[in-house]
């Protein structure tokens, strides 16, 4: 199999994050199947593209959707060679006001999706014997912080998730890896500044800085760092595997 033929599927894709590793993959010449709840961002971002795409606008908490999305890409072009699960939700609040509701919440986008994309489209990889599959979690996936209790839990759930299956699918040619970033400049990142600006008073310059000195590089995380890391994962010969990249800046030394 070329490098030129993959297929990919990219959850979360049109904006952010997955808007980054769309435009890595459609560089390198892949295919790719973008799938996000927005219509309109989706056909923005599949418009830059210089390679075939296709456009799935679809709700990733939806029980049926990754069987709905596999189904559409194998009718179009007869299955998926990379799967990136990045579709997820930062969800903060102190313990004494995580209801059920929000926690919930937080584990329906940031795990249980992620294991039914998983589910749903590894088995395949398996067969054809050749699949890269990369999970954006966090760096709240290996490291607690205050207010996020729901957050980090789904994101440390995720990333047990991506090492059982990486074990399981081990010896088949399909790799399961991780990316964890730290406060990446994107809008979830920004609504997280004008949580702070809200709670403390402080300027939309403090609010930032305050999320910039918690990083070792005193800057946030650009989007195109992340897709490098994905792209590495997808790119690799196959030696890694069960891993969780940290994109950080040096503050989660793991």
């Amino acid at each position: 199999m070329t490098e030129t033929s993959l297929r990919c599927l990219v959850t979360g894709a049109s904006r952010g994050i997955g808007a980054a590793i769309v435009d890595h993959l459609d560089s390198r010449g892949h295919r790719i199947a973008l799938t996000a709840r927005g219509r309109e961002g989706l056909e923005q971002v599949a418009a830059g593209l210089g390679q075939p795409s296709l456009v799935f606008p679809a709700d990733a908490t939806d029980p049926t959707t990754p069987a709905r999305v596999r189904a559409q890409i194998d009718a179009a072009w007869g299955g998926v060679d990379v799967l990136v699960v990045n579709a997820g939700e930062g969800i903060a609040a102190p313990l004494a006001r995580t209801d059920d509701a929000l926690w919930d919440s937080a584990l329906s986008v940031n795990l249980t999706a992620p294991f039914r994309f998983l589910r749903e489209f590894v088995p395949a990889m398996v067969d054809q014997g050749f699949g890269r599959v990369v999970v954006i979690s966090s760096v709240a996936g290996k490291v607690g912080a205050p207010y996020i209790s729901a957050y980090a839990a789904a994101k440390h759930g995720v990333l047990g998730l991506v090492r059982s299956v990486a074990a399981e699918v081990a010896s088949s040619g399909v790799t399961v890896n991780a990316v964890c970033p730290g406060y990446v400049d994107t809008p979830m990142t920004q609504r997280s500044i004008e949580t702070i600006m809200a709670r403390t008073g402080r300027s939309e310059a403090e609010a930032r800085a305050t999320l910039e000195k918690q990083q070792p590089i005193g800057r946030l995380i650009t989007t195109d760092e992340v897709a490098g890391a994905v792209s590495y994962c997808i790119h690799d010969s196959g030696a890694l595997n069960g891993q969780s990249i940290t994109i950080d800046g040096g503050g989660v030394q793991s």
